[in-house]
């Protein structure tokens, strides 16, 4: 079971999901109005219906959720119209994105809302789907051939979701000899590489300039954490903190070093460049930094509850100036987190707070990306979000867009029905899966 976030003082908790069968009683009438919200994001009605028959069967409880096992389950569903619909007919998806994201602003906004960035990875067996390659999996853990989604997700005391995603495709395919198979599989033709940061990035920026979404601050793995391009755009978000991962060997000076010009000559000419001054210290890894840290500068607090008990760590913190290209650059917060026991490891991260900040604000950051993982875990698992069997690239990009709407639907029943979380294992879609209110069984 993955923790809840519990940590004295702390700015929320984030609620768990919980729905009974007893809770959806009338489940596809309530389906109906949420899609009534996206009627003008089709121009025709034909899409429109599968487009509603697609979230049902991502309900039903179905143990395979590709397209055709959802389409027999629906009364008068179409296999055929159901993948065209998927990968081929036209829709709205910006428009249907920006509504998708008012409706989350008005049942899960808050001023202090948090974006949690991450990556999901999505095992394949063949090499025809869009950005498929060899690459790091982050649900196995291994390199493997798959697909890798960035995905951004909401949380606030009100609930968590999902809220945009990107499409890593790997620079290979950007190369003449993909040139082919992008075609076949409807790659944009202006699309070009980005790296999984900068498409983090991208959605840090189009969600804070949209202005649907509160949200105060923003938490992300080292992948990111270790990207000027991904540093830059939470920069550019003011007020916006920041607690984001960094490698144990990422470089820091305690103290911002000085620096002067020193003159050099290059193909003739006379240059200057830039130096740290040669009485400066050398900057020091985070790692060692944190092995030289004296007892008195660590604090043990209770992080969340887990299935087994309170999570503690120890946490200590140093106002620091990152070295990029062996010149300062940033000043932030480093804040080191260790586990207890005989072999204690230590996890790093950095944050744009300001001075003032007080320590259970890292506390309580540091432990908060679960709702990622879950949501993960229950669209996953739950909505056949890893069931898919489509190789195009608007096909990718429209079958997540469908489970995750598919997951903020459920969280839009417990919230409607204001019903308070009594297990700590209620998973989305669990009061749906094994209730029988499949299409098949409504609609005969």
């Amino acid at each position: 079971m993955l923790p809840e976030s519990r940590t004295p003082d702390e700015t929320f908790a984030i609620p768990r999901f919980e729905l009974t069968p007893r809770d959806v009683e009338g489940f596809l009438d309530e389906l109906q109005t949420f899609h009534d919200h996206f009627r003008s994001c089709f121009a025709r009605s034909e899409p429109r219906g599968h487009f509603f028959n697609y979230m049902v069967g991502q309900c039903s409880e179905l143990e395979r959720k590709s397209i055709e096992p959802m389409a027999l389950e629906v009364a008068g569903g179409n296999v055929r119209g159901m993948q065209r619909f998927i990968s081929d007919n036209i829709w709205d998806e910006d428009k249907m994105r920006q509504t998708y994201h008012g409706l989350v602003a008005a049942e899960m906004g808050d001023p202090e809302g948090v974006l949690i960035v991450d990556e999901s990875g999505f095992v394949k067996k063949g090499k025809e789907s869009v950005g498929v390659a060899r690459q790091y999996c982050g649900s196995l853990g291994k390199v493997e051939n798959c697909q890798v989604g960035v995905f951004a997700a909401y949380a606030s005391r009100h609930g968590y979701a999902l809220v945009d995603k990107r499409l890593f495709m790997p620079e290979t395919w950007f190369g003449e000899d993909y040139a082919q198979r992008r075609h076949k599989c409807q790659v944009p033709e202006e699309l070009r590489f980005h790296t999984k940061p900068q498409l983090a990035a991208e959605m840090v920026k189009a969600i804070r300039g949209e202005g649907r979404l509160p949200f105060k601050y923003v938490v992300a793995d080292c992948l990111y954490g270790n990207s000027p391009d991904f540093l830059d755009a939470i920069e550019a978000c003011v007020g916006v903190t920041s607690l984001v991962s960094v490698p144990s060997d990422t470089r820091c000076w305690l103290q911002r070093p000085v620096t002067t010009e020193k003159t050099y000559k290059y193909k003739g000419a006379i240059r200057l460049q830039r130096v740290v001054a040669p009485e400066g210290a050398a900057p020091l890894t985070v790692a060692a930094l944190a092995q030289h840290l004296p007892s008195s500068g660590w604090y043990r607090r209770r992080v969340s509850e887990g299935s087994k008990g309170p999570l503690e760590y120890e946490f200590a913190r140093k106002r620091v100036t990152l070295c990029k290209d062996d010149l300062p650059e940033r000043t932030v917060w480093l804040v080191i987190k260790r586990t207890l026991g005989t072999h204690p490891t230590d996890s790093f991260y950095i944050s744009n707070a300001p001075a003032s900040a007080p320590l259970r604000l890292f506390v309580w950051l540091s432990g908060i990306r679960w709702a990622v993982e879950q949501s993960f875990e229950e669209t996953k698992t739950e909505l056949g979000m890893a069931h898919y069997e489509v190789r195009k690239y608007p096909g990718w990009h429209r079958h997540m867009l469908t489970s995750m709407l598919a997951h903020f639907f459920l969280w839009h029943l417990k919230l409607r029905l204001g019903k308070k979380s009594t297990s700590a294992n209620g998973v989305a879609g669990a009061g749906v899966i094994g209730s029988g209110l499949t299409p098949a069984h409504v609609y005969d």
